[in-house]
């Protein structure tokens, strides 16, 4: 019975797989007609069966970003980013499409040791970083072990050296790690959806309206309240907004 829901199981993946590329293709062929609408139609079907690509995202938000949609442009080009950090192509076309917002909005810089302590933990990801340490561990294990049962002293002088040189650099890379965790876990980012939203100090449509924001921005999600969503901006404003008027770029 197994084998036969496996077999099943694997028939029904290839079919899927060959209609989600045929919708691409698709979608690829109206793309290059000049038909964006028809086109995004093709490629929220493949969606739709819960299939994530760089490339399908990539696509999503150019066929957006030519109909001149802000908001899903980017939305989707950042979707994309997320999947594929480091595509050239993705931070060009991502670009463009911010050019479109109407928000201009400062970095706050991190000061100092601040900015060097994180600009280091970005260096890599958190599994990276939890690698790191494994593989750190494994040769303070060696070294050790080699210590303990070296007879030459030149030899016990150079493995304890390394051993404490290994095990100091375990801890160095663990803590990048859980600093790594705790971004990660904070970063809640999300695009705003509509063409203008009035962001109030308290969640309730009579508190007092702070700032405003047009679509396309984007804002992290720091805080929730019912129907509503606590943001933050780069320059470090915070306010409330009604959920639905954003939305969250880990959402999948």
């Amino acid at each position: 019975m197994k084998n036969l829901f496996y077999i099943v199981s694997f028939l029904f993946g290839s079919i899927l797989f060959a209609q989600n590329q045929s919708l691409f293709e698709q979608g690829n062929t109206l793309y290059n007609d000049g038909k964006y609408a028809e086109a995004i139609d093709k490629y929220n079907a493949i969606l739709e069966t819960e299939n994530h690509s760089a490339d399908l995202y990539f696509n999503l938000g150019n066929a957006h970003y030519k109909l001149n949609n802000i908001a899903p442009s980017i939305y989707y080009y950042e979707k994309a980013l997320q999947l594929n950090p480091e595509d050239l192509d993705i931070k060009n076309n991502i670009a463009f499409a911010r050019n479109m917002t109407i928000d201009a909005i400062e970095v706050v810089p991190d000061a100092g040791f601040s900015r060097l302590v994180k600009n280091t933990t970005n260096t890599l990801s958190f599994d990276n970083w939890a690698k790191a340490s494994v593989g750190l561990v494994f040769c303070f294990v060696i070294l050790f072990l080699m210590y303990y049962f070296a007879y030459s002293t030149l030899i016990k002088r150079l493995t304890f050296i390394g051993s404490l040189a290994a095990l100091f650099f375990v801890c160095v890379t663990f803590a990048f790690a859980f600093h790594k965790y705790n971004l990660d876990k904070k970063d809640n980012p999300a695009i705003v959806f509509v063409q203008e939203t009035k962001i109030k100090s308290d969640p309730n449509i009579r508190s007092e309206e702070s700032f405003r924001l047009h679509e396309g921005t984007k804002v992290q999600v720091i805080d929730d309240y019912k129907d509503w969503k606590k943001i933050e901006l780069s320059d470090g404003k915070t306010g409330w907004v009604i959920s639905e008027e954003i939305k969250l770029l880990k959402d999948f």
